[in-house]
């Protein structure tokens, strides 16, 4: 199992990163390697709720990979669960409010999947998928620059 967090303040108030982070659908607009989401299940932004992520693939093409709402206190917390797709992958967005904006902190967990011979017996998997969730919870920085960037709500 890999595991990576990372976190940032962002100068916006909590409500509006938790309803930013809330919306999928703004993934693509931060995170290196997704390419769309839609909706697929549900009413947007709540428990249960199913997006549709095309991500990118190693050979270039798309491929689909569902990812779920399993847990989403309003201006604290989103947590989530990727339930298709090439990555076994849980996380969550954890909020708090501190004078000068809102600290978060994106956690992520994989499992690697599959057996990939000698990869698994050097260890050499476990690294790979180690490096990949470092690499995708670091992508926070994006998020600050894009929501820091928009003009505040009035």
């Amino acid at each position: 199992m890999a595991f990576a967090e990372h976190e940032v303040l962002i100068r916006r108030d909590a409500m509006a990163v938790y309803l930013y982070l809330l919306d999928a659908t703004n993934l693509p607009l931060w995170r290196d390697g997704i390419r769309s989401v839609k909706l697929l299940q549900g009413p947007a932004g709540t428990k249960g709720t199913v997006y549709r992520q095309m991500v990118a693939g190693r050979s270039g093409l798309s491929i689909p990979a569902d990812l779920e709402i399993t847990q989403a206190r309003p201006g604290a917390e989103i947590e989530f669960q990727v339930t298709s797709g090439p990555a076994n992958r849980t996380g969550g967005y954890y909020l708090s409010t501190e004078s000068s904006g809102t600290r978060v902190r994106f956690a992520l967990e994989a499992l690697p999947e599959g057996s990939f011979g000698f990869l698994d017996r050097l260890g050499l998997l476990n690294r790979m998928v180690q490096r990949s969730v470092c690499s995708e919870v670091a992508q926070l920085d994006r998020l600050k620059d894009v929501l820091e960037l928009q003009p505040a709500a009035q």
